[in-house]
């Protein structure tokens, strides 16, 4: 039963990633290369929980570059990308794991989809 269940939020996660969200959640980090690896186990850990349990939400993908690294995430609409920043899971967990690998404050940008 459980591999049913595995097979199926498999699926799910696969369909809701290729969603046309409506709007866009862009966060991004200023986070040394010594921080980094730390950064994407986070990322890892908590791209499911966030796509299975946050309403609204049907993507999240990790951009790294030279300089920063972004986490862009997809949703339904601009209020429920606006409503997952307070959110426990964003709150508590994500920021709370988070804040000691930073080195400047994140800057968060959220853009309505055309």
């Amino acid at each position: 039963m459980k591999t049913i269940a595995a097979i199926a939020a498999l699926a799910l996660s696969a369909t809701t990633a290729l969603a046309d969200p409506g709007a866009y959640l862009e966060i991004t980090l200023q986070i040394s290369d010594e921080n980094r690896p730390a950064a994407a186990a986070i990322y890892n850990n908590y791209k499911e929980p966030f796509l299975m349990a946050i309403e609204g939400a049907e993507q999240k993908s990790l951009l790294i570059r030279a300089e920063d690294v972004q986490v862009l995430h997809g949703f339904e609409t601009v209020e429920q990308a606006r409503a997952y920043l307070t959110s426990d899971l964003f709150q508590k967990d994500i920021v709370g794991e988070l804040g000691s690998l930073l080195s400047a404050d994140p800057e968060i940008r959220i853009y309505q989809a055309n």
